[in-house]
């Protein structure tokens, strides 16, 4: 499994939260990539409930993740 900015991006707009088979049913509708599903499907079941796309993916950088300073500009 391995997640891109740009795949993680197809699922911003998901109905979080969600679970497993959620998140699938949503990327399938969306037209995500099928990279995405392929990961969806990937991770191992246990019947949780994903939060946020850092549940799915735990190396998911956020904005504190990038030496950008919006209120500078």
């Amino acid at each position: 499994m391995y997640w891109t900015l740009e795949l993680a991006s197809k699922l911003e707009d998901a109905p979080w939260p969600a679970t497993k088979e959620e998140l699938i049913d949503y990327a399938v509708r969306s037209g995500a990539p099928l990279e995405v599903i392929e990961n969806l499907n990937e991770i191992e079941d246990e019947g949780e409930i994903y939060e946020t796309i850092e549940d799915v993916w735990p190396d998911y950088p956020t904005k504190e993740d990038f030496l950008f300073n919006e209120d500078e500009y």
